[in-house]
């Protein structure tokens, strides 16, 4: 009640069913999340020395956690080499991050604290080197670091208060964590447990381009780093995409559902992998769309590994699954509090997705008749009325279907009210399962409709629309140990 009541908090919602309970916020226009702990002391003092063991004594598992941030942060500050260094190079990682799509932890990358540890550790291994030094050091060593080994800044503290700490010798569960980043600080733990194989996956990607855009400044002696901090064309990389569409009928209720939504995105993403039996991942997106005050959207991006040769992927069951859990699992769900799953081809992505205008290239061609000046299109082209998208609008509370209902067919329609009409069903077989994929990831309806075309449609797509940059000055290099 006293955070609503400050005209510059934004964007206020409490988070009390995540694994660290959370009230997230926008203070002045920036992100905060803000944590609670309650101490087992009759009153705190000025003095009050939260790296200690004994502020842990007689408190709950989720004070652990909540005082885990700070305590974390103290003993990074105390751990590294030259704080000042530190600090620039993990500002430089921050930005990048975001930028490239892989700064959050809620939907399965990497949050503030990981960033830092990762910053530190390659901090400790080039003490004397500058933050432009550090910044390329860090996708040089992190895009070779073999991954499961753990990341850590000293050797694990198992304290004498007999708190659990990360031990894969120990603990069975450990020893399935894919990106292990130890925090410091007792209780020692995993701070990444939220990474999936398919945001793994996206994140060495990352690494690896990082590294190569540092390799090329570096040979051309350029202190022009703004190709590095180039924000990532998420819609123009994969075929398909599932999009989440949340909405309720009251703003208050959708802060909080959508809150809740956006907090288990990484469990519809291991459905997807497991149903697939590693064949398919999902790539989310870490930026919602708020379509209106009551309505939100979130995409995730389908990939095919190639891993298993697999000749369809169904994934209508692990998207009843998902949807299930999100009402059974929390307690605050309302009447009129709706969650849809759609598939979405790439060039029926919804235009609000385009903030500079959709490209070119994205735009719906249609077929022409060889060998003629007629503008008609062909009959075979018209007969499919799937290949003509009308522009998507913004969907209200009252679009949505009934509470917790999903329609999902295999070429749906845009969100909102875009319109797709379905080509008619063959009368050879039965009507294949909603959200079902083809070998090549494409659906089958889609390949039916590729083979009747003379003039098929392109399907590479690249953003002509520029990326907004920021300019990091390369610094003087001090002296530099020899790599690890």
């Amino acid at each position: 009640a006293m955070l609503k009541e400050i005209p510059d908090v934004e964007d206020l919602k409490a988070v009390p069913d995540a694994h660290v309970p959370v009230i997230k916020m926008k203070f002045s226009g920036i992100e905060i999340d803000l944590l609670y702990a309650r101490l087992a002391l009759p009153q705190l003092p000025d003095d009050l020395d939260i790296s200690t063991e004994t502020v842990l004594r007689s408190v709950d598992e989720k004070t652990v956690l909540s005082l885990n941030g700070c305590r974390v942060t103290d003993q990074i500050l105390r751990l590294v080499p030259n704080i000042k260094s530190f600090r620039t190079t993990l500002r430089c990682l921050k930005l990048w991050a975001k930028r490239r799509g892989v700064y959050s932890n809620v939907m399965g990358f990497l949050g503030g604290v990981n960033w830092a540890i990762l910053a530190a550790r390659v901090c400790q291994l080039y003490p004397n080197a500058a933050p432009s030094v550090l910044l390329s050091k860090f996708f040089r060593v992190f895009k070779d670091w073999n991954w499961p080994c753990p990341v850590m800044l000293c050797d694990i503290d198992h304290g004498s208060l007999g708190l659990l700490v990360w031990d894969p010798r120990m603990n069975p569960r450990d020893r399935m964590h894919r990106f292990p980043i130890i925090t410091p600080a007792y209780p020692c733990m995993n701070s990444s447990y939220n990474v999936s194989e398919s945001t793994k996956r996206v994140m060495l990607l990352e690494f690896e381009r990082g590294f190569e855009v540092c390799e090329r400044l570096a040979a051309h002696n350029s202190e022009n780093w703004s190709e590095l901090f180039e924000k990532a064309d998420f819609f123009s990389l994969y075929k398909n995409y599932l999009t989440i569409e949340v909405a309720s009928e009251t703003e208050s209720d959708h802060l909080a559902w959508f809150g809740w939504v956006e907090s288990r995105c990484r469990q519809l993403v291991m459905k997807v992998e497991k149903a697939s039996a590693g064949s398919l991942q999902a790539h989310p997106w870490p930026f919602p769309y708020d379509l209106t005050p009551t309505a939100s959207a979130i995409f995730l991006g389908l990939h095919k590994t190639g891993v298993v040769n697999r000749t369809e992927v169904n994934l209508t069951a692990a998207v009843d699954d998902f949807k299930s859990q999100l009402k059974e699992g929390w307690m605050g769900f309302k009447v009129g509090m709706t969650v849809n799953v759609r598939h979405i081809k790439k060039k029926h992505l919804p235009d609000y997705v385009f903030p500079n205008g959709r490209p070119s290239s994205h735009k719906i061609k249609t077929p022409r008749q060889s060998g003629t000046d007629s503008k008609e299109p062909r009959e075979e082209a018209t007969s499919n009325a799937d290949d003509t998208v009308e522009e998507a609008k913004a969907p209200s509370a009252s679009d949505m279907p009934a509470s917790g209902d999903t329609e999902s067919e295999a070429n749906p329609a845009p969100v909102g009210n875009g319109v797709a009409s379905q080509a008619p069903e063959s009368q050879e077989g039965p009507k294949r399962p909603r959200h079902t994929f083809d070998g090549d990831g494409e659906t089958e309806a889609e390949n039916e409709r590729k083979k009747s075309r003379t003039a098929p449609v392109p399907d590479d797509f690249q953003d002509d629309a520029k990326a907004e940059v920021d300019t990091v000055k390369a610094e003087t290099v001090c002296t530099s140990k020899s790599d690890p």
